[in-house]
């Protein structure tokens, strides 16, 4: 039973520390599935938890926390999406000036507005995403052996973007593979010039493509500094655009398969908590910066080979030039 219990807590730590990655990491599909490389991820996911975290801290208002977080990731997300695609330039050195702004910008802004070093102030329950628990919850629980509890302890009691953050995994599915609008988005970072020789405008869908990435960066953020805590921290990303930008090449450009990545992330990173000061027969106790690294030592080890040959969209990282 002991065991169970681990195994419940571990899970319902997953769910929670995978959300921002699964956010990102359908930003990422949705960015580089139209030929947009989007190393830009950690950037927006940055300065959205940065801008969540002071309007909400200004207003009161959790929900214009993340509606500031969303628009702040999307004009990112058009900055990039003009260098890259308007002005073709190189996608690689758009992203990375995107997460350098943003990394400046935050504690620039941090300091100036609240001085504090780049932080905010702690936000109240009232200015946060606090969790709630689902109906029959407790009775489930308490009457209905191992299926109760994990409903009680694992599905119930997370703050509303974690459930929206599975729903934009379904949904990202859905788009790509049930929609006109998701066939198009997948030809035009394969083929764009038989899209426009359909007449359909191969800018137009790939800036659309670069905004709903913005969309999702600026939920993830918004989760980091509302929901997962309760303040802006300076780097408080901490690399998970990177990790969130990993996942996408693990999945091959999946949805499905980038879901299960980011949550295998967030496993290896619920261990580091859990595994402290646990000693492990043979082993003994390992310093917590063992478990730390586990999540960008599996990204290497994982990059390195053994996930099979991973195909990109062919287009992708090349500047649209229109066949004359």
């Amino acid at each position: 039973m002991e065991l169970f219990n681990w195994l419940l807590s571990s899970a319902d730590s997953t769910l929670r520390l995978a959300v921002p990655l699964i956010f990102a990491a359908m930003a990422g599909i949705f960015s580089e599935r139209a030929g947009v490389v989007d190393i830009g991820l950690e950037g927006k996911m940055l300065f959205a938890a940065f801008v969540a975290a002071a309007v909400s801290y200004v207003t009161g208002n959790p929900w214009l926390g993340l509606f500031a977080a969303v628009l702040g990731s999307m004009l990112l997300a058009l900055v990039h999406g003009y260098a890259s695609i308007t002005q073709k330039g190189d996608q690689i050195i758009s992203g990375l000036a995107v997460n350098f702004f943003a990394s400046g910008m935050t504690i620039t802004l941090g300091h100036a507005w609240f001085e504090r070093g780049g932080q905010t102030p702690t936000l109240q329950s009232e200015q946060r995403f606090l969790p709630s628990e689902l109906p029959g919850a407790e009775w489930l629980g308490d009457t209905v052996p191992y299926l109760g509890p994990l409903y009680r302890d694992v599905i119930s009691g997370h703050n509303i973007l974690v459930y929206l953050a599975f729903v934009a995994a379904i949904l990202t599915w859905w788009v790509l593979f049930r929609t006109r609008f998701g066939l198009r988005l997948r030809a035009v970072g394969e083929e764009p010039n038989a899209i426009d020789t359909a007449g359909i405008s191969v800018v137009w869908l790939r800036y659309r493509a670069v905004l709903i990435a913005g969309l999702l960066c600026g939920l993830a953020g918004a989760y980091l500094s509302t929901a997962q805590n309760a303040a802006f921290g300076k780097e408080m990303t901490a690399g998970q655009g990177y990790i969130a930008l990993a996942a996408v090449i693990f999945g091959k450009w999946q949805p499905r398969n980038a879901l299960l990545a980011c949550l295998l992330f967030g496993f290896l990173s619920a261990l580091e908590t859990r595994m402290q000061g646990v000693d492990i027969p043979l082993i003994g106790v390992l310093p917590t910066q063992v478990f730390s690294a586990l999540p960008y030592v599996l990204t290497v080890v994982l990059l390195a080979g053994f996930i099979g040959k991973a195909v990109a969209p062919k287009a992708i990282g090349r500047p649209y030039e229109k066949e004359r």
